[in-house]
């Protein structure tokens, strides 16, 4: 389900949220009538009834009748060439939850550098991002998820995110596909 796909729920229980574009985390009370706007990288954003914008992560889906997307799939190989293109397949599975395009095709992701094997064979991912915009609250949020889904990943002991803001983000900074998409031509 993209942006443009939009359907209706009603919580069946309480259910943890984070307002976009503030970052604040909140309830979405039990009972409360939702649309879906955005359903990309296993995040949902949600309208309620009262109005507002909601990002909801993955394990509370279930309390709008979705599914929980199953865990990414297990390395078939060890080189840093195959763990650094499956580090970026995980960060392309992350998205702005206002923007129906990923944070790598955004421009968003400046560096992706793995640190050398350590004793345990397991590498630190560091990766540098910006945001669309300065003020914007959920950098905080976009930084955990990457952290936490690059932690999922066996070979990486630990991922490391750094929100920086030199260079500024820049429309230019999108991929072409990504233009194409919102409309930017």
């Amino acid at each position: 389900m993209g942006s443009s796909d939009r359907s209706e729920a009603i919580t069946t229980r309480e259910i943890d949220a984070v307002v976009i574009p503030h970052g604040n985390k909140t309830r979405i009370p039990f009972g409360t009538k939702v649309m879906i706007m955005q359903k990309l990288g296993g995040t949902v954003t949600v309208t309620t009834e009262y109005g507002g914008l909601y990002r909801i992560d993955p394990e509370n889906l279930d309390a709008i009748g979705m599914e929980v997307p199953a865990a990414p799939p297990a390395a078939d190989g060890d080189t840093v060439k195959s763990l650094e293109d499956r580090v970026w397949d995980v960060l392309r599975s992350c998205y702005d939850p206002e923007i129906p395009v990923n944070i790598v095709e955004l421009g968003l992701v400046y560096s992706c550098l793995l640190d050398p094997p350590g004793a345990d064979g397991r590498q630190v991912a560091n990766i540098q991002m910006t945001l669309t915009a300065p003020g914007c609250g959920m950098g905080d949020i976009l930084a955990q998820d990457i952290q936490t889904r690059l932690e999922k990943l066996p070979e990486i002991s630990d991922a490391r995110v750094e929100v920086v803001f030199d260079p500024p983000w820049n429309q230019d900074m999108m991929s072409e596909a990504a233009r194409l998409q919102l409309g930017f031509y």
